[in-house]
């Protein structure tokens, strides 16, 4: 059985890329959203990195009484102890996986990949990355939460098990709450991995410091 592709915006920052960030958005947006933010990361003029931003399925989204929109799962509640529609997630991990091969196959290294997504594309981010049989470059999960950790327990992948995380989410969340990200960090913390976790005075949203963390860290996980 094969995945179809998902459709996505590219953006290379120099020609024949030798590193990767595919980068998942969140319910209702679109691959456009996270786009802008490539040339305020303050990568090094040198580095070739192909930034992946795909487009979710459309589907009907229960909590927002069905109303069909891009969507990487469904969700009726909002309930830490209910995160997802598992199902859900399993199916945006194996396109997520397509993806990741697909970089593969155009010469970007596993150990030159990171999966980043914010709220619901930082739960695929996740629970992708820590079940990828290859070692990655790092995790960024942009105010979102560990969706399947009773399952992540059996399932995690020991190629990734010291992987590179960071974690950042604004205290002032009302949609994913700050304490879903600040469990999740704990629970990825008792289970060994290395976490590296900012907060900021913000919604659910993304700030200029953040931002510029962000570009930190690529540049470091991704040795630029």
């Amino acid at each position: 059985m094969t995945t179809d592709l998902l459709a996505a915006l590219e953006h290379q920052t120099a020609p024949d890329p030798n590193a990767a960030v595919i980068w998942l958005h969140g319910l209702g947006a679109d691959g456009n959203d996270f786009a802008p933010i490539v040339p305020e990361l303050g990568l090094p003029r040198h580095a070739a990195v192909r930034f992946v931003f795909p487009h979710a399925p459309m589907m009907p989204v229960t909590i927002n009484n069905g109303y069909v929109m891009r969507a990487w799962y469904d969700i009726a509640v909002a309930d830490f102890n209910n995160r997802a529609d598992e199902r859900g997630v399993r199916a945006s991990m194996a396109q997520v996986e397509a993806l990741l091969a697909r970089e593969k196959t155009r010469g970007v290294a596993a150990a030159r990949i990171v999966l980043a997504g914010f709220s619901q594309g930082g739960v695929i981010a996740l629970e992708t990355g820590l079940r990828h049989g290859e070692r990655l470059a790092g995790i960024m999960a942009l105010s979102t939460y560990l969706a399947l950790p009773r399952q992540l327990q059996g399932e995690a992948s020991a190629a990734n098990r010291d992987l590179p995380i960071f974690m950042a989410h604004g205290t002032l969340d009302p949609v994913v709450r700050h304490e879903w990200g600040a469990m999740s960090r704990a629970e990825l913390e008792r289970m060994g991995y290395p976490v590296e976790w900012h907060e900021y005075a913000m919604p659910h949203s993304v700030c200029l410091e953040e931002v510029q963390a962000i570009g930190s860290w690529l540049r470091r996980v991704l040795v630029l």
